[in-house]
């Protein structure tokens, strides 16, 4: 008998206020509300309100918690400093990504100093078994697992700032892009930090669960005139691809490593040792024999995952990993992963769509980027 599918702590809002609830990364969530569409223009437009409760937060204290954390990361972490939030991956011993993650180092109102990392929802209980043995090496870090005990929400799109502008003490619009702080919504504790998986400007906010529908509520009261909607899973899946990014289980995987996936940025190498450098630093020498690209198509059908990528002669040249209609371009696009030396942008084409071949062009990516 399958388990029953967890719940975020907003799960009632969604079933009283029309939203359509599927299975995801085991949690019952909304993947859409009005539409993907207007959900997604929304948040090009104005703003749109994400539930996202279902990732993993976990929490590290004590005075080795960085050292711990720099072990475990492609990214440095020993000197990030307090509101400092860092994009990083956390790979195996082969190089091989086991997940993408943000990790930030934030200050209580105690003045404690913790670091809090962000893992996606279905590596959670993966990244969570990865962890544990390498505590031993660190007694003195305390691991905490914070995400039943809180909740996540997103408001993203050029409207963000404004929306919530009065919502906290002092302003956070003064945050800095990748940035973070402990602060409070109406009196109640609240992590904000100013990061997104759109591609628009806005922030994500860490609350306690009993607090999570009060503080939704209030940011769309906030944003109501300035014509915020409340946005599913679709809508964040279209929106992060027309931004590039990529999505675990898609463009990323243990068999993918950080620069065929064009994360080489993520990866600080120099004179740092952790899980995965030796392999990575010898890769990082190599060039790589596949390089993950966009595709823009001909006609209206979007290509999904799994999809080949032909060239003119109809060889097989690639996979496609994540594709979609874009309702900003008004094409389908896709990104796939296709020989190095078939990735020129401006080569034609052909994806493989369930026996027809549908004409695409390799672009650049992103596919959208904000002013």
């Amino acid at each position: 008998m399958n388990a029953p599918l967890a719940v975020t702590p907003l799960h009632s809002w969604h079933q009283k206020n029309g939203g359509k609830l599927v299975e995801f990364a085991g949690f019952d969530m909304p993947v859409q509300y009005e539409g993907i569409v207007a959900e997604h223009n929304a948040t090009r437009t104005a703003a749109g309100l994400f539930d996202i409760s279902h990732m993993g937060r976990l929490r590290f204290d004590g005075p080795r918690a960085d050292q711990l954390l720099d072990h475990l990361l492609t990214r440095r972490v020993t000197d990030m400093e307090i509101g400092q939030v860092r994009y990083s991956l956390m790979c195996n011993a082969e190089g091989g990504i086991l997940d993408d993650v943000l990790v930030s180092c934030l200050e209580s109102p105690s003045g404690k100093v913790y670091f809090l990392l962000v893992v996606n929802a279905g590596n959670h209980s993966k990244i969570r078994n990865w962890i544990q043995p390498h505590l031993a090496d660190f007694p003195d870090v305390e691991f905490s697992d914070s995400t039943s005990a809180t909740a996540m929400i997103a408001v993203q799109g050029p409207k963000a700032v404004e929306i919530t502008k009065g919502l906290f003490p002092g302003s956070i619009d003064s945050l800095g892009y990748y940035r973070a702080k402990v602060t409070n919504q109406m009196g109640k504790p609240c992590i904000v930090s100013r990061t997104g998986y759109t591609g628009e400007d806005g922030f994500e906010l860490i609350v306690r669960a009993e607090d999570s529908e009060r503080v939704w509520e209030n940011l769309l009261l906030a944003g109501r005139e300035h014509g915020i909607k409340p946005a599913g899973l679709g809508a964040r899946d279209t929106l992060r691809l027309e931004a590039g990014m990529p999505l675990y289980g898609h463009e990323l995987d243990e068999t993918i490593n950080p620069y065929k996936a064009g994360l080489k940025f993520a990866c600080n190498l120099k004179e740092r040792s952790f899980i995965g450098s030796d392999e990575l630093a010898t890769v990082s020498k190599q060039p790589t024999d596949q390089v993950r690209v966009g595709l823009i198509l001909t006609g209206r059908r979007a290509a999904r995952q799994g999809a080949m990528v032909l060239d003119r002669d109809g060889r097989e040249i690639g996979c496609v990993t994540s594709g979609s209609f874009s309702p900003t371009l008004d094409v389908p696009v896709a990104m796939a992963y296709v020989g190095a030396e078939s990735a020129t942008v401006g080569t034609t084409v052909d994806i493989d769509i369930r026996g027809s071949k549908v004409a695409a062009t390799i672009s650049n990516l992103p596919f959208y980027k904000r002013a």
